[in-house]
């Protein structure tokens, strides 16, 4: 999909049938009130064959509650990673109070609320992540002010339904906010 640029999220409620060819990750679609862990896990099962083309599997999280999450979580991670998946851990409000289990994830997802997804505690999470060599990935991105705060954060990916609205029309929007990544250093400076 458009040079390795967009890629696909596939969730056990999705129905869709995903591209073949594309990168693509498993998110558990617990922001919506369909998750389900049996069928959450189940789907992951199926599609462990496609685990070398998927950025990431998403564990099991609980919107807005770091605790809940770590504990929902971490029964999970392993499990996740045995079957050939990259581990994502979603980051969320709270997370800041807690030993972040580091060695048993590959990719930190950066959801939670709007304030704390925008706020200090979740950037500081995001550079630590980086510092731990770390993919930081973040949720909800629908506009190009939020894309280019995902940027100069250092994350690596995102998603929003931003093209799921009119894709006609917002996907050279986000081809061109992509591309502004290309354009190199404006002043010429070098490492």
């Amino acid at each position: 999909m458009t040079d390795d640029l967009i890629g696909y999220i596939d969730t056990p409620a999705q129905g869709n049938k995903r591209p073949s060819g594309v990168i693509w990750c498993a998110d558990n679609g617990a922001f919506s009130d369909k998750f389900v862990e049996a069928d959450w896990w189940r789907f992951l099962v199926a599609n462990a064959h496609a685990a070398e083309s998927c950025l990431f599997a998403v564990a099991p999280d609980v919107v807005g509650d770091a605790q809940a999450t770590l504990d929902r979580s971490l029964p999970w991670l392993s499990k996740i990673r045995a079957l050939g998946y990259p581990v994502a851990f979603v980051a969320q409000d709270g997370l800041e109070d807690l030993n972040i289990p580091w060695a048993e994830f590959d990719v930190l997802f950066i959801g939670g609320s709007t304030e704390w997804k925008l706020g200090i505690q979740a950037r500081l999470i995001a550079a630590e992540a980086k510092v731990r060599g770390k993919w930081v990935h973040m949720g909800r991105v629908n506009s190009e002010k939020r894309f280019r705060y995902a940027q100069a954060i250092g994350c690596d990916s995102v998603d929003g339904t931003f093209l799921t609205f009119g894709p006609d029309v917002n996907l050279p929007k986000v081809l061109a906010w992509t591309r502004l990544n290309d354009q190199g250093d404006l002043f010429g400076a070098t490492a």
